[in-house]
């Protein structure tokens, strides 16, 4: 890795594990300042102080929407500037409709859809006063693909791909970049809900990716010239099962 991204400060939610801990760690390589937003506190500032000094720990309750839409100033606290937002907490509920649990489903809106949403609203308007910023969503190939044994994560993120496609025409005069990268299936928490022998089938199979390969795509995104933006990236195991 090089140094592509030196002098960008970027934030990240859900920093704490998975995509977004593997996509600072891939910024930072890249010469960004990272803040890592999440509520986990202690594994938060543990990857923090592993990373070093460009990797700051910022903990906020994202389910708490008047801390999330606070979250500017206390990242221009911490880092004197914003260049890039990406919004990547999110959660997974599975199974059929008429089995589930709609307390549960509700907290995946809030934190897939309501918290993402917030976190873009925070920051945008600061990026458009500055007549730059990048903004990622961590979206899924659900948002594109309706898969019949997830039916709310696939809503929730057919709702992220609808609010990027609007929001970024609104912004792109103003030289901000909308994009989302969409993963297919990926070793991170939001699997751990799966049972052992269907993980360990999926990793035999290579119908599994690391979170690496997600933070390389958005280091790809982030790189392209100014006057590019790279609005959909799906990325999937090369299998036949997607």
């Amino acid at each position: 890795m090089g140094e592509r991204l030196k002098g960008k400060v970027a934030a990240i939610t859900g920093a704490a594990s998975g995509i977004g801990l593997e996509c600072t760690r891939h910024l930072v390589a890249e010469g960004a300042r990272v803040v890592m937003i999440d509520r986990a506190e202690d594994r938060l500032r543990d990857h923090a102080s592993e990373i070093g000094p460009e990797a700051i720990p910022l903990v906020v309750d994202l389910l708490d929407g008047k801390q999330l839409s606070g979250i500017l100033p206390r990242i221009l606290d911490l880092a004197g500037r914003l260049d890039i937002i990406h919004a990547n907490a999110g959660m997974y509920v599975g199974g059929p409709a008429a089995e589930g649990d709609p307390d549960a489903w509700d907290r995946l809106i809030q934190l897939n859809v309501s918290a993402a949403f917030r976190t873009v609203n925070a920051v945008l308007q600061h990026f458009i006063d500055q007549k730059s910023g990048d903004v990622i969503f961590t979206s899924s190939v659900a948002g594109v693909e309706a898969v019949v044994w997830e039916p709310v994560y696939t809503a929730s993120k057919f709702a992220i791909q609808a609010f990027l496609h609007s929001t970024r025409r609104q912004v792109a005069p103003h030289g901000v970049r909308m994009g989302a990268v969409l993963p297919g299936p990926v070793v991170t928490p939001l699997i751990d809900d799966w049972p052992k022998a269907k993980v360990e089938e999926a990793l035999a199979n290579g119908s599994l990716m690391q979170p690496k390969e997600v933070a390389e795509a958005v280091v790809f995104m982030l790189t392209r010239p100014p006057g590019v933006v790279v609005r959909d990236l799906v990325i999937m195991p090369n299998t036949t099962d997607l």
